[in-house]
């Protein structure tokens, strides 16, 4: 409905003072977002104007942020591209995957609009309107990096961060796992931790360790496997993996 033009003269019998886009894909008319009294809002799952477009919280993940956001600003004419309203920061963990980011701009943006609303109801002049240095914007468009395939030469901290930025489990990931070829079979990695093992093996090398753990060779060290999957299905690495194979990057 925020797509048809129509919507737009509903909207304006019910006298509407704020519409509110709330980590929404659709991209709303033009006639739509002008109709509010007090403006259109859109809460966007990253800090603005770094981090515009799709999928936020895995590209900040994957770059290795430690820092993310979530920004409630104005709708205008363009993608992520309006005056800021309100802002909140927060820290990236190394437990987070793409999935539990995203979680956090849910329950911090959540209390943006709490924010914005007391505002509206007081005094809506009083919202803030901060435009945005455009001069530092980022547009990440949909896609995932190098279409999911994993490079092994790159640093075991890299690759961590791939895989965990792709992580949206229980629930669908919009990105590829990140995938490696194991002979004719290709291989899913759905989760991964850093051993802190330096490693000077080929890129791509399988290893046991003496703890039982599987773990692949790249660029610096060893990094742990811990759960795979091949053709859509969950695969234990340990039966997945045999000590001396090579994944190719």
């Amino acid at each position: 409905m925020v797509k048809d033009a129509d919507f737009a003269r509903i909207l304006e019998a019910e006298k509407i003072d704020l519409l509110l886009n709330v980590h929404s894909l659709f991209v709303i008319k033009p006639e739509i977002v002008e109709v509010a009294a007090l403006g259109s809002f859109n809460l966007h799952p990253g800090p603005l104007p770094r981090y515009a477009g799709l999928n936020a919280p895995s590209w900040a993940i994957y770059q290795g942020e430690s820092v993310h956001g979530v920004t409630l600003h104005r709708m205008l004419a363009g993608i992520d591209t309006g005056p800021i309203a309100y802002q909140s920061l927060f820290d990236i963990e190394e437990s987070d995957t793409g999935f539990t980011l995203s979680a956090k701009c849910v329950r911090y943006g959540m209390q943006l609009i709490k924010q914005l609303l007391d505002t509206a109801e007081s005094d809506p002049g009083a919202i803030p309107v901060i435009e945005q240095d455009l001069s530092h914007r980022n547009y990440f468009r949909k896609g995932t990096p190098d279409d999911g395939w994993l490079s092994w030469s790159r640093p075991a901290r890299e690759i961590f961060n791939f895989v965990r930025a792709a992580d949206y489990s229980p629930f669908p990931s919009p990105w590829i796992h990140p995938r490696s070829k194991l002979g004719d079979q290709e291989v899913s990695f759905v989760k991964t931790s850093l051993t802190g093992q330096t490693t000077d093996s080929p890129h791509g090398t399988v290893d046991r360790s003496e703890a039982g753990i599987i773990r692949v060779a790249c660029s610096d060290e060893w990094l742990a496997i811990k759960r795979t999957m091949v053709n859509g299905l969950s695969v234990n690495p340990m039966e997945l993996l045999t000590h001396g194979d090579r994944l190719e990057s």
